[in-house]
């Protein structure tokens, strides 16, 4: 084993990161070099002073914002009295990983890249900005970037003599060993414990809620099921505004959980084991009780019925003995075997329960110690607030689109979290919900005079709901909404609400029901029709602009559409409609919140 140790540490929020920090880890012990994976701000910052060699994977959340596990780090780091040349003795190298169709582009990788240059630090190669809308996926720039990693790394870092670099085929060893009990421990610790009296809920303490309401809120002839659900949340000390989001963890499916224990020999899902690792300096997972039972880990932990990763190939693929299957695998594993992979896996959405099933003699080689290595962790699912504490004290309300499709495959494919929530029926009592709230990306302002102009078609709609509700409640009546969907007797969320609000002249509604006619009306072209309110509310009024809901053309048509109206109300050029757009960003005064 080489005497130099890599560092690699990674910001991720859903998981993507993890999986390319745990890789880059893996390519290092095939190396023969001593490795560390940690996320960002589980390490001790303090410490890199005294590192040689570290790689940092970065994902980009939001609007340009560093994931929640590093916010610490990013904070630290960017901290005025760090001397310039405070990292001078570190070779790294930042990969950042991001999708081109956002705005703010890998934002977080190019931004720490250049302040790690700022502090002294050596970057062995230019920052990899890894982009989701390439034809091969973010591989198509994580494969070159880190060939041309390993090739600086291993001459500036040279394995020992003598010790050839492992093959891709051979196995490593697995991060953590299980050891089953005998018996049924006395304390059963995986029971939801309601968190310390005085703390809000976090993502490892979080708080039971009670499910009170669950019920369609889309006609039964409408191809969607759209859920509004609402959570008793007394007792928690969640305090949340208009903006911010409730986090949850789904669990997997009953029928998935019975066919993977099935499938890897786990006859007794009431087993109870202990894991130890087989690295001092990894951890055991901490939402992972000690001791802790199978059915809690393949129900609440394991992410199984995910579209698995390249990596799960790779790790598969060292277990495989039949001929035709191991083929297969180490194609789909490597670079050249991406387009097959995406074929097979990506476009059909294939689960990773699935694959185990279509790789049947493999599946049965699969050694249990090594499950944390193939399957990662079930990663939070967030859901914008669609309520306000002002006027309804206790509750968290969200608008849930239940996700359900055909794909190539036989089986209809199912989102995890949403169809676990439209599952969850208090008629046959009580349900509870593991959660907790974080702040969101979008503020409203404080004055009251100011107005407010929101457009959020489909479930885009909820966070404006909570917003409305809170200005209502505050006596904040300038509040503008666009609000648009397929038909006006089908998918009209929150329609006798709206109703009374503006009955009450709290709030001025323009819709669009695109299907409800010949041609189709969309949000957009509301917001061209009211060109004039909108350049008076803006222009006048000092208003702030929001947009939310899907990321696919409707906040683009939404901002080409106001910047229109700037040219037509105020005689603008088309660059200086720009130049306002970008101004009132830079202010908050424009705001948006879309997803992919």
């Amino acid at each position: 084993m080489s005497t130099h140790a890599l560092l690699v540490l990674y910001g991720s929020q859903t998981g993507t990161a993890q999986d390319t920090a745990e890789r880059i880890g893996r390519q290092a012990q095939r190396r023969r070099m001593r490795v560390r994976v940690e996320a960002l701000d589980s390490y001790n910052v303090a410490n890199l002073i005294s590192e040689s060699l570290v790689v940092c994977v970065c994902a980009t959340t939001g609007q340009g914002d560093p994931p929640d596990n590093m916010k610490k780090f990013w904070r630290f780091l960017f901290r005025k009295s760090l001397p310039a040349d405070s990292l001078c003795r570190l070779d790294c190298a930042v990969l950042g990983l991001g999708d081109s169709s956002y705005p703010k582009f890998n934002f977080i990788a190019k931004k720490l890249h250049k302040r790690l240059l700022q502090l002294g630090t050596n970057m062995l190669l230019p920052v990899g900005l890894a982009d989701d809308q390439h034809d091969l996926g973010p591989d198509g720039v994580i494969d070159p970037w880190l060939i041309s990693f390993w090739q600086k790394t291993l001459s500036l870092y040279p394995p020992p003599a003598g010790l050839a670099p492992l093959r891709e085929e051979e196995k490593l060893p697995p991060r953590y060993v299980f050891h089953f009990l005998d018996e049924v421990p006395d304390k059963q610790t995986e029971h939801l414990q309601t968190p310390d009296n005085k703390a809000p809920p976090t993502p490892l303490q979080p708080f039971p809620a009670r499910v009170v309401f669950n019920q369609r809120v889309t006609h039964p002839s409408h191809f969607q099921d759209v859920r509004h659900i609402e959570f008793d949340i007394t007792g928690s000390n969640i305090q949340y505004s208009a903006g911010d989001v409730v986090m949850m963890r789904p669990c997997n499916d009953a029928e998935d959980v019975e066919q993977f224990c099935q499938l890897l020999k786990l006859t007794d899902p009431e087993t109870y084991f202990t894991l130890t690792p087989t690295d001092s300096s990894t951890a055991v997972p901490e939402r992972l009780p000690q001791p802790c039972s199978v059915r809690f880990l393949v129900e609440q932990f394991l992410d199984i019925s995910a579209v698995p990763r390249r990596s799960f190939f790779e790790v598969l693929a060292t277990f495989a003995t039949n001929e035709l299957e191991r083929d297969k695998l180490l194609e789909f594993s490597s670079a050249q075997g991406q387009d097959a992979l995406h074929s097979y896996c990506n476009r059909p959405r294939r689960t990773a329960l699935e694959v185990l099933a279509d790789f049947p003699h493999t599946t049965a080689e699969l050694s249990i110690d090594y499950l944390l290595d193939l399957f990662p962790e079930i990663q939070p699912r967030s859901f914008s607030i669609a309520s306000s504490l002002l006027q309804q004290p206790n509750r968290i309300q969200i608008l849930v689109a239940v996700v359900k499709y055909k794909s190539l495959l036989f089986k209809p494919r199912k989102g995890l979290c949403s169809s676990w929530l439209a599952s969850l029926d208090p008629s046959n009592g009580d349900v509870y919900v593991p959660l907790w709230v974080k702040k969101g990306s979008l503020s409203f302002p404080q004055d009251p005079d100011t107005p407010v102009i929101m457009v959020g078609p489909g479930t885009g709609v909820a966070p404006f709901r909570s917003a409305i509700q809170e200005r209502a409640a505050q006596g904040k009546m300038a509040n503008v909404l666009f609000f648009g969907c397929r038909s006006e007797s089908k998918d009209f969320y929150c329609r006798s609400e709206w109703e009374e609000k503006v009955q009450a002249g709290q709030m001025i509604l323009v819709t669009a029901f695109s299907r409800d006619q010949e041609e189709k009306i969309y949000v957009q072209q509301r917001v061209k029709e009211q060109s004039k309110l909108l350049w008076d509310l803006i222009a006048k009024k000092n208003a702030f602009f929001y947009i939310a809901g899907n990321a696919k053309q409707m906040p683009t048509s939404v901002c080409d559409a106001l910047k229109e109206a700037f040219q037509k109300e105020g005689g603008m050029s088309e660059n200086q409609a720009q130049e306002m757009l970008d101004a009132m960003e830079k202010t908050k005064r424009f705001q948006s919140e879309t997803w992919s």
